[in-house]
């Protein structure tokens, strides 16, 4: 699988992200570009304005949905799943619980007695999941709050600044985002 790279600005405190693209798709979406520094650069125009133009919509509050095709080849067996689940069952300015969404994924029967277990595994699957915010695991909560987001500090931060972004959270008087 042949990838090219774009840098992506965003208003978030983490700062640009890199999106990485194949002929099928965005197959890779991090909130740190500097780890793809040297990687190739995605040399079709017509996808980087695309990927561009839709970031720049969906963090203007003009857009709800990416609305680009996506590429799940990263993410395989049941990380697959879940992460389907979540894009296909979890819309712009809702969230799902970790527990809730290792239920409807489906891929934890075997785990029934043990709802935490389940829970906790989707919380891994989340930290590696290879689409942020196109998959958006920024919406899977903890049941007693907003759970946990790779990236330590900065991560939170930018979990709030999404859920902010989506309604979900009220802005707070530090709000750089769109009104």
């Amino acid at each position: 699988m042949k990838i090219g790279w774009i840098t992506v600005p965003t208003p978030l405190p983490s700062g640009p992200m890199a999106v990485g693209v194949t002929d099928l798709g965005v197959c890779a979406a991090q909130y740190v570009p500097s780890a793809q520094a040297g990687a190739p650069r995605c040399a079709d125009e017509r996808r980087v304005a695309a990927v561009l133009g839709r970031f720049e919509e969906y963090f203007a509050g003009e857009r709800r949905d990416l609305g680009l095709p996506l590429d799940l080849r990263l993410a395989t067996g049941p990380h697959r799943v879940v992460l389907e689940t979540l894009h296909r069952t979890v819309p712009y300015g809702e969230t799902v619980t970790y527990g809730v969404l290792a239920a409807r994924s489906g891929v934890f029967e075997e785990a029934a007695d043990s709802p935490g277990l389940a829970a906790r595994t989707v919380g891994q699957m989340m930290g590696a999941n290879p689409l942020a915010l196109l998959v958006p695991c920024h919406r899977v909560v903890a049941a007693d709050g907003l759970g946990g987001f790779g990236g330590g500090l900065v991560g939170m931060d930018v979990k709030r600044w999404l859920l902010t972004l989506e309604g979900w959270l009220p802005p707070t008087l530090d709000w750089n985002g769109p009104l």
